[in-house]
């Protein structure tokens, strides 16, 4: 068992804005099939957590909910059916029961072993972003020597997209602000200038013009680029399936597994890979840490440090 006092998790109420949001108390959770009981230590923060809460995604959870998907830590408990991991390993992976919380229940089947000498706060982004990066870049299949537009480059998503797609030999141009262009270049990318003239810009900086698109931002900022791509089969989305669909596209079909989540952290200690985590709070500060994310201002990754 895990029996202890109460735990802190911080979570939503009501779908809504983030008046919804507060902290709630819940006894350890005990873990089931397929599942592994941790000590959290660190939590990625992302859009998707908000996007839950306003009901974007559905109003079927049971409330209170508990948020965040993704979390490190030390496992305290291996439920039934589970193997590969023991109690006291340390652990990444996706949460069954919300990320932001003291303690939680990891999906074994999503989780994998924190390598040695990468902190927990670097494999705590690798599931949700790292993970969604990687599952859109196999999507699109660009060999080496092609040339990759990713909508939206310096959050989460587009800084590992970034790097992995440089990794493997791809040229890369990304559509970001201003204040994001010299973040942009480290990350091995060409910087667009959102707004009017974009697509003249990325005309511009391709001219043998673009092999594939990754959308992380969706609407009028694919519509406003759609000239640009001939093959509009290349074009892989996070945004929203409504605008994938419009211009031929597809939306990012999820293949994460635990060997590849060990595979992402294994590039990570060998340095090959960096989250870029911009923006720590501790857990009593998640509210502030969910409205960095939701002002979509924030580049690189924002999380929740909670032991």
């Amino acid at each position: 068992g895990v029996g202890s006092p109460m735990a802190k998790a911080f979570g939503f109420v009501d779908y809504g804005g983030p008046e919804t949001q507060e902290f709630l108390d819940r006894p350890p959770l005990e873990a089931g099939p397929g599942q592994l009981a941790i000590a959290v230590r660190v939590a990625g923060v992302n859009p998707v957590d908000w996007k839950i809460r306003r009901g974007f995604l559905g109003r079927e959870r049971q409330l209170p909910a508990v948020m965040g998907q993704e979390a490190s830590g030390v496992v305290q408990q291996v439920g039934p059916g589970v193997n590969g991991f023991t109690p006291g390993d340390e652990v990444f992976g996706q949460t069954a029961a919300g990320a932001f919380a003291e303690q939680t229940l990891l999906r074994a089947e999503l989780s994998a072993l924190k390598p040695e000498g990468v902190g927990f706060d670097q494999v705590a982004t690798l599931c949700v972003s790292a993970a969604t990066a990687d599952d859109a870049l196999r999507q699109l299949a660009l060999g080496a020597g092609r040339t990759l537009l990713i909508l939206g480059v310096a959050g989460g998503v587009g800084s590992v997209a970034a790097q992995l797609a440089r990794r493997g030999g791809l040229t890369v141009i990304g559509t970001a602000s201003d204040s994001n262009r010299a973040y942009v270049e480290s990350l091995g990318a060409t910087r667009i200038r959102y707004g009017d003239g974009v697509a003249e810009r990325i005309a511009a900086a391709a001219p043998d013009g673009v092999d594939g698109v990754l959308d992380l931002v969706g609407g009028d900022a694919l519509r406003e680029v759609a000239g640009v791509f001939t093959d509009r089969t290349e074009l892989v989305s996070t945004a929203d399936p409504a605008t994938a669909a419009e211009f031929g596209g597809q939306y990012v079909a999820r293949s994460t597994t635990s060997e590849t989540l060990a595979a992402l952290a294994a590039l990570v200690a060998a340095g090959e890979l960096d989250p870029h985590i911009t923006h720590r709070y501790p857990l009593g500060h998640a509210a502030e840490a969910l409205a960095a994310v939701e002002s979509g201002h924030s580049h690189g990754k924002v999380v929740l440090e909670v032991a």
